[in-house]
């Protein structure tokens, strides 16, 4: 398999475990239609970077250390699960509140653009099977001996693809017929969100 078959095969994988929606998507969402198109972007960026970190972790062997330390990946699962039911609880504390700043209560610090990359990042990699999915992409996809450069190269092509998709989802949930939908319907949106946060972190901490 030459250089290009193979990253378009990664691509052509990633690209379908992308637009699957989960936790970097409800992020991107909620920042862009909560905030602004540039908090929005903000949460994309922070989202791909995690995915470039996933993607050369995965690429140079997290798996093998994890499999050298299984308490290492078993204590990230619970960490990153717990993290991320803080967050749903957060968001479905927020919800119930009535003061305007009850979206802005469900992030951590003041929602600066700086904050929700943090946050983008922190979801991105609280969730350690991103690396086993990434490690099982590349097995079955990169030859037996992989240069660095191809290596590189799958990673870089993982995150253009995320901050693509992420960045369409934050500019297209901006506009301001999609923000005063969700002006009118937040505090669900916020609950169902949480929701989903609080199962997928718990699922996330106790699946063994």
């Amino acid at each position: 398999m030459d250089t290009a078959t193979t990253l378009v095969s990664i691509a052509a994988v990633w690209g379908l475990a992308v637009v699957t929606p989960g936790p970097n998507f409800i992020v991107t969402l909620r920042s862009a239609t909560a905030f602004s198109r540039w908090h929005g972007l903000a949460a994309a960026a922070g989202i791909t970077t995690g995915t470039a970190i996933w993607g050369l972790a995965g690429f140079f062997g997290i798996s093998t250390l994890f499999a050298v330390a299984p308490w290492l990946y078993a204590a990230f699962k619970v960490f990153g699960g717990l993290y991320l039911v803080y967050l749903g609880a957060r968001l479905i504390y927020a919800s119930l509140r009535s003061r305007p700043q009850a979206i802005a209560a469900a992030l951590p610090g003041r929602p600066t653009q700086c904050a929700i990359w943090r946050l983008g990042l922190a979801t991105n990699l609280s969730n350690p099977k991103t690396a086993a999915f990434v490690t099982s992409l590349f097995a079955t996809t990169l030859p037996a001996e992989p240069s660095v450069t191809l290596g590189l190269m799958a990673a870089a092509a993982m995150a253009a693809i995320s901050i693509a998709w992420y960045a369409s989802v934050a500019w297209i949930f901006s506009a301001p017929a999609m923000t005063g939908v969700y002006g009118r319907i937040a505090h669900l949106i916020d609950r169902v969100a949480g929701g989903i946060f609080v199962a997928f972190g718990a699922k996330l901490a106790l699946d063994r």
